[in-house]
């Protein structure tokens, strides 16, 4: 019997007794220094020690509570007869990080794989809230390889403004053009801002954040119910104890992440993406997962899985509800054991808890059918995200339908061009713009190079004068990403980015574009030997850095379509014991 009250009667060596199991000059050196805590001889003897790799950071609002989920996790491990061990790695707030927490995520990737490798553990949970903390832990995690479970922070309570609720992010985009647009004064606008964000958690709309916690719980990654729980509900605690319990058990297992992130999770996560309609930075952040597997996932899949998927749940940005109200209605659960019943799940997608994807959510309850919708009477009918190619996006470019306008869907307009950022700025609040409803706004240089980082700067305010006459959605293309919170037409992603050398590079103002999403084309009405003119004219544009992080992540980012991962990082080199550091 240990000091815990657990007892080991594990035979199977482990990884950690490459350290702790040697009774040698370095076996005494590992063991003394972690004994200064107040540690037990027994704590070495063959146990699974456990990593808490914790983004806890008080520059990460949304993981502002993780010093409370690392201590049930801890105690979880310690219940299970483990040696839990927290350890800190970069964390990535998308609320002040500049230009962008996009532009780190591979930098943490690649915190997360070196420091599970350095270190004498058999196990990791991960905990993950914000954007970018999410995909960063999943990709570090995937090419380690050691065995990990993934537990998300959980969303804020529903924000409360005069009666009404709103959404962070999306109420944030919508107000702050009230305010352009003269409908509401500053003060109410501070005002709205104390009431939107009144809890720990992440966004608790279906953002980023909210999409990439349902992820997890789609690609088994995560225990049943991670997505929706709120931060500050009980329930959340209980869910990181039993993670921290389960950890102990995939360790005995040697369940991997290689043996749950299958082709058959991708495509559950997929289809669930659009069941949700779920923020279109999953696209690139699953490329880049599946990349670090070797799994072959491309653009094409995302379009040929999800096309048919009805939107199945009524929430922010493009419902009415929030994250809260999707956990009280049954949760990613539900909407499992929906797509399941149609034959739209791959059910027997191996999950952490040692069951089936199909075993967890065959008898889900939806108690709620106006936030989660029957499959036969949708939210939205076949709003699965769009995969658009054609002559200006001729590796692909994505478009959330679910969010967008309907009478957009099909539009030939004219392009208003803004070369950079700053240009767009202005420009749309320049009364001399010549811009109308019809035309199409397009930002050039915000890509994976070009911004650098790919900021989520795609959904374009509209020009002043647009909206003091109405106007609330206009076409609007880019090689930048925008928020999951984020609403309206906007096509994203394009690929080449301009910086490359795209297409989208060489669009001037006046030419006619055509966005058709049903046939999924985005296509330039400029003939080939114009477009071959513009091309030689073309001078690349300098980089944004000439030393450090920012040029290694310009000169070795992949574009868009292939997740915007490091080429040096695609691929895993497991956890082998390394070399004594003595």
């Amino acid at each position: 019997m240990s000091d815990d009250g657990s007892t080991n009667d594990n035979k199977k060596t482990l990884r950690s007794q490459a350290w702790f199991g040697r009774q040698d000059k370095m076996g005494f050196y590992y063991r003394s220094f972690l004994k200064n805590s107040g540690q037990p001889q027994d704590r070495f003897d063959g146990r699974p020690v456990i990593g808490i790799c914790n983004t806890w950071s008080e520059l990460t609002p949304c993981n502002i509570h993780f010093r409370d989920l690392a201590e049930h996790v801890r105690r979880g491990v310690l219940d299970a007869g483990g040696y839990p061990l927290e350890f800190p790695v970069s964390s990535l707030g998308e609320v002040t990080m500049r230009p962008t927490a996009m532009l780190f995520r591979n930098l943490a990737s690649m915190d997360v794989e070196e420091a599970i490798r350095a270190h004498p553990l058999d196990g990791v949970v991960l905990l993950m809230g914000c954007d970018k903390t999410t995909p960063a832990l999943l990709m570090g995690a995937a090419s380690a390889n050691l065995p990990a479970i993934g537990v998300s922070g959980g969303p804020q309570l529903r924000g409360n403004y005069r009666g009404q609720i709103i959404g962070s992010g999306t109420n944030i985009i919508s107000m702050s053009e009230q305010l352009r647009a003269g409908e509401i004064t500053m003060a109410e606008f501070h005002e709205a801002e104390a009431g939107m964000n009144r809890s720990s958690g992440s966004c608790m709309t279906m953002g980023t954040a909210s999409t990439m916690a349902s992820m997890v719980e789609a690609l088994g990654i995560g225990l049943p119910e991670n997505a929706a729980i709120p931060a500050v509900d009980a329930r959340r605690n209980l869910l990181a104890r039993m993670a921290g319990r389960r950890i102990v058990d995939m360790v005995q297992e040697d369940l991997k992440p290689s043996d749950i992130l299958t082709r058959e999770a991708f495509e559950n996560a997929i289809r669930t993406l659009a069941a949700i309609g779920g923020s279109t930075n999953a696209v690139v952040h699953l490329l880049a997962i599946a990349g670090r597997v070797g799994i072959d996932l491309t653009l094409a899949d995302f379009d040929r899985l999800g096309r048919d998927i009805h939107c199945l749940v009524d929430l922010m940005p493009s419902g009415r509800f929030l994250m809260e109200d999707f956990y009280y209605a049954g949760g990613l659960p539900a909407v499992l054991r929906a797509l399941g019943e149609r034959g739209l799940l791959n059910k027997d997608a191996v999950t952490a808890n040692g069951r089936t994807m199909w075993e967890n959510v065959a008898t889900a309850p939806n108690w709620n059918a106006e936030v989660i919708t029957p499959f036969e009477a949708p939210f939205k009918p076949e709003a699965g995200i769009a995969i658009l190619t054609g002559n200006l996006a001729p590796d692909g470019a994505v478009i959330k339908p679910s969010a967008a306008s309907p009478e957009l869907m099909v539009h030939t307009g004219r392009a208003v061009v803004f070369e950079s950022v700053e240009e767009m700025h202005h420009g749309v609040n320049d009364e001399a713009l010549d811009i109308d409803a019809s035309c199409i706004m397009v930002l050039k240089n915000c890509g994976p190079k070009g911004y650098p980082g790919m900021a989520e700067v795609g959904n374009m305010p509209l020009p002043a004068k647009l909206l003091r006459e109405g106007v609330r959605d206009m076409i609007r293309i880019s090689d930048a990403r925008m928020s999951g919170t984020a609403y309206g037409t906007v096509v994203l992603h394009v690929a080449p980015e301009a910086t490359a050398g795209g297409p989208l590079a060489l669009v001037k103002n006046g030419d006619l574009i055509t966005l058709d999403v049903p046939a999924r084309s985005l296509h330039l009405h400029v003939s080939e030997e114009e477009m071959a003119a513009r091309r030689a004219a073309w001078v690349a544009p300098e980089p944004h850095a000439t030393r450090g992080y920012q040029r290694l992540y310009i000169d070795h980012v992949l574009q868009a379509d292939r997740g915007a991962d490091f080429d040096f990082l695609v691929g895993r080199s497991g956890s082998p014991v390394p070399r004594d550091n003595h």
